[in-house]
């Protein structure tokens, strides 16, 4: 049976409901070699964020996923700290930013190397905090994949491949998601288990097309930031009969420890109060709104 690695157990489709796929609790932008990055109390991540989560929960949000790797801040502790105070499932990555925020541990290892890494989380456990990782987050530059990125792909494909994990990226430009599905045919992994998150950042549908017909997820995930794009853009997806490959949601919290307090995050709620009318109020019928928010994100990140 498909089901959820999440921060309190595996998850069944019957189990939940509406999954918001790209999210962040906490995130640090400082370079990895910061004396400071990533350090935080959990209680005071809890204090700030447990009630952006519980507004969410409020509106039918089931679980959701956290979008933080390693480079940006990851802390699988601090999560499920998070996940326990407030009882919503997390899903966690394993995985590598792009550069500069490639930790020279990174640079240094074997392709083999870090993907024996990710299976071991994706196996195990993340840095003795109990939690599994649930899926693998990469990036790539926006001008072209750069070496060391192109190894952490490749280790990607083999950790995916054992684990059947999807892999997910932050990428901005059409034709670095085509490089990026072409090294992972290479290394011989399925374009239905990779995301092409921030999709919405290329303004050539074109390339969305493109890539979704070579079988991947596109993630429109600036909801409430760019509803007019975003809406334009998942119009035209149904349109072109993909709405099986598309993802919702709002990249948004966060936590950050470089500001005082943790900063003011943005609340994970302007899909269910704003966005989801707005499509209903285009046309969009109920199903379909079900598929995108309900199946599509289960489907996605399930193994």
């Amino acid at each position: 049976m498909m089901r959820l690695t999440t921060t309190l157990g595996p998850r069944t489709a019957a189990e939940l409901g509406l999954i918001l796929p790209h999210e962040h609790i906490f995130v640090d932008f400082r370079p990895p070699e910061h004396p400071q990055h990533g350090e935080a109390e959990a209680a005071e991540v809890v204090a700030l964020m447990a009630s952006q989560i519980e507004l969410a929960q409020a509106q039918g949000v089931t679980a959701l996923v956290d979008c933080t790797p390693v480079g940006v801040g990851r802390r699988a502790d601090i999560l499920k700290a998070v996940s326990i105070a407030t009882g919503m499932p997390l899903l966690v990555p394993t995985g590598i930013y792009r550069e500069p925020k490639i930790p020279a541990w990174a640079h240094a290892a074997s392709e083999a190397e870090l993907a024996d890494w990710m299976i071991g989380e994706l196996q195990g456990e993340i840095e003795r905090s109990g939690v599994r990782a649930a899926w693998i987050k990469l990036s790539a530059g926006d001008d072209g994949i750069t070496e060391c990125e192109a190894k952490i792909l490749r280790a990607a494909a083999r950790a995916g491949k054992e684990t059947n994990a999807v892999i997910g990226s932050h990428t901005a430009r059409g034709r670095v998601a085509q490089d990026q599905l072409d090294i992972l045919d290479k290394a011989g992994y399925t374009a239905q288990r990779f995301i092409w998150i921030h999709t919405q950042k290329e303004a050539d549908f074109a390339w969305h097309l493109e890539i979704a017909r070579r079988g991947a997820w596109l993630e429109y995930d600036a909801i409430g930031d760019s509803d007019a794009v975003c809406l334009d853009f998942v119009q035209r997806s149904l349109d072109a009969g993909l709405g099986g490959q598309v993802l919702l949601s709002h990249d948004r919290g966060w936590y950050d420890p470089a500001k005082p307090g943790g900063g003011d995050p943005k609340p994970f709620t302007h899909l269910v109060a704003h966005f989801l009318p707005k499509m209903r109020a285009a046309g969009v019928d109920e199903e379909t709104i079900r598929t995108l928010t309900h199946t599509n994100p289960f489907r996605a990140f399930a193994r």
